[in-house]
């Protein structure tokens, strides 16, 4: 079977539920993993299928008879999967690939690791021929997953910064957007902005969490040279200080800015913090 769209990075937050999207839509699509056990169910109309960005054998393979592509990378230490997606799409074919960037880009003070990383791979999009369209989103809701583990075992949040903004946004409202770049023409071209309806603080988050879960919260402010200590442990001294001045941004208030695209090209308003809070309840009461 032929699909016409291909999702990578299926199995993680916004390319699965782009997947699901599609599948549900009855679009034919084949979505790419490392396993496939992993992948969700393609529908009637999708195929499953196995491959690194690492292997572009497999990468062509995967593209055969498809038209447009949600390009999802997520190592910023590995660049080569970018130019190898790039180069894949242009020997077999693609026509339209829709790439997974960050807001930080469109920012000339952001110089950390992780959005040089970003800019370079639009770039390279950009340069290879192909049509494209850059999504373009601020900090996932999403990420206050992290705080789910102490939640359920002391009920405190541990996070730093606490009263910063940013304009976060729900990844099923980017997915929502990723379905319709892939399936619709007009979007050649363009970068989105997208976030939230609001500039929401870590501290607000966890008032919102405790009126969700019905019951009170802590909220400690760490430490930021031990959040630094912890992510470099965890990702390396170059992630960790991109991550730190990111944060750091967000301090200075460079990302509480809410843009007005995502509310146009969903035909609704951006989902709030507290609605992604309700339906995701589950991972923070276990």
């Amino acid at each position: 079977m032929s699909a016409r769209i291909l999702v990578t990075g299926a199995s993680g937050t916004v390319g699965g539920a782009t997947a699901r999207l599609l599948a549900a839509g009855g679009h034919p699509v084949r979505l790419l993993g490392r396993d496939a056990a992993r992948l969700p169910d393609p529908g009637p109309n999708g195929e499953l299928v196995t491959g690194d960005f690492a292997d572009p054998a497999a990468l062509r393979a995967a593209m055969a008879g498809v038209e447009a592509v949600l390009v999802v990378t997520a190592d910023p230490r590995l660049p080569g999967h970018d130019a190898n997606v790039v180069r894949a799409a242009r020997e077999a074919g693609v026509r339209r690939l829709v790439k997974l960037s960050a807001l930080a880009v469109a920012d000339p003070g952001a110089q950390d690791f992780i959005t040089r990383w970003q800019r370079e791979a639009e770039e390279r999009i950009r340069a290879c021929g192909l049509a494209w369209t850059m999504l373009r989103p601020r900090a996932f809701m999403s990420n206050t997953l992290a705080w789910a583990g102490d939640i359920r075992a002391s009920g405190t949040v541990r996070a730093w910064p606490a009263d910063a903004r940013a304009a976060c946004v729900d990844p099923y409202d980017i997915a929502c957007v990723a379905v319709r770049v892939l399936t619709e023409p007009g979007h050649t071209g363009r970068a989105y902005a997208l976030t939230g309806p609001a500039a929401v603080t870590a501290r607000e988050q966890t008032e919102v969490l405790a009126r969700v879960l019905g019951r009170p919260l802590a909220f400690e402010e760490l430490d930021a040279d031990r959040v630094r200590r912890a992510a470099e442990a965890r990702y390396g001294a170059e992630v960790a200080r991109a991550l730190q001045e990111s944060a750091e941004r967000r301090v200075q208030g460079g990302t509480s800015r809410v843009e007005p695209e995502a509310a146009r090209l969903l035909g609704r308003p951006a989902r709030t913090y507290e609605q992604w809070a309700r339906e995701n309840a589950g991972f923070f009461t276990g």
